[in-house]
């Protein structure tokens, strides 16, 4: 659409993309092509820097017969807030399939990966919660705490959430910000067992090494979707939890086993990689792989792919462009 390369600032792509209908779709459908065999999907690429508590991700998917596809660099420093800064930043790159030239540097500084894995999780509860929710539960008062809660909110109607998280003022102001965003109740629990056990989905969003959600707290109708462990030495729940669950789901297979909570259980000898494991993109495409009582005890394993990424990064660079946002180079 562009001759050059369109570089777009932070603010601009937020004025082309968000939690929406067309956000949803997009992911979803880039899920879809997922499990249809459509997509080449290399490996992740991640740096540790270790003495500064960070790490850096490169993720990239190829949908066959798109124009673009997007290389995205997502660094994750935890001690970032010491300084004043977010622990979360990055950029994507969207590449000509026709050319190989970049058309487009996406300085979203970590936005559109906000929205994406939002997106993703309101996927794995549209196919794996229950219908009706009573209660909403989030543990970690974070970004993705917030972006899960906007997915959410795409495919479920609730009015009620409780969050528990370990930083006291962090909790007071997300519970504040998320009540004026939804006109919700929010309640602060006072442990991570009193979430687990008193709502209908659940959602971690923390980045724990120790594992703290256990299969002794679990109850009839619940849906857990896990999204913070993301690499090898990261878990947000117990082995004990995949013996306990009916139905067990995850984005993509080979890369849960080796960076989600599924590769923990499938490390402690809890379950096999041969055990039926739903991949999102095969329950979007068979409804029947998805919840089918209300009394199942579920879960999802999201662990971020980048097929999300190619459909999230081709909405803003479409969009800005048709709108004559950003600076083109070139």
């Amino acid at each position: 659409m562009t001759k050059g390369i369109l570089v777009l600032s932070e603010e601009e792509i937020r004025s082309c993309v968000s939690i929406n209908e067309t956000a949803y779709d997009a992911v979803e459908k880039g899920f879809s092509y997922l499990a249809q065999g459509q997509v080449t999907l290399p490996p992740i690429l991640r740096i540790d820097v270790e003495n500064n508590n960070g790490e850096v991700d490169v993720k990239t998917a190829y949908i066959h017969g798109l124009d673009s596809f997007a290389i995205k660099i997502a660094a994750g420093f935890l001690d970032n807030h010491l300084l004043g800064l977010p622990t979360g930043s990055g950029m994507m790159v969207l590449v000509s399939t026709i050319t190989g030239k970049p058309t487009s540097i996406l300085l979203d500084n970590g936005y559109l990966t906000d929205v994406r894995t939002g997106i993703a999780g309101a996927i794995s509860a549209k196919y794996f919660a229950p219908e009706k929710i009573e209660m909403v539960g989030v543990i970690g008062s974070g970004a993705q705490a917030r972006y899960q809660v906007r997915g959410l909110r795409l495919i479920r109607k609730f009015s009620r959430l409780m969050v528990y998280g370990i930083v006291p003022e962090e909790v007071d102001r997300y519970a504040d910000d998320i009540s004026k965003e939804f006109g919700i109740e929010v309640i602060k629990a006072i442990d991570a067992e009193s979430v687990v056990r008193q709502c209908n989905i659940v959602i971690t969003t923390t980045p724990s090494k120790r594992p703290y959600l256990r299969p002794d707290w679990l109850h009839e109708g619940l849906h857990i979707t896990c999204m913070g462990s993301d690499s090898e030495e990261k878990q947000e729940v117990h082995e004990g939890v995949f013996a306990k669950v009916d139905r067990i789901a995850c984005d993509k297979k080979s890369q849960a086993f080796r960076l989600g909570e599924l590769h923990h259980a499938i490390e402690a000898g809890i379950i096999s990689e041969e055990a039926k494991i739903i991949e999102l993109g095969d329950a979007i495409l068979n409804h029947k792989l998805g919840r089918q009582s209300k009394k199942e005890i579920t879960i999802c394993d999201l662990t971020g792919v980048g097929v999300q990424d190619t459909q999230i990064a081709r909405i803003a660079y479409i969009t800005a462009a048709e709108q004559g946002l950003g600076v083109e180079l070139g």
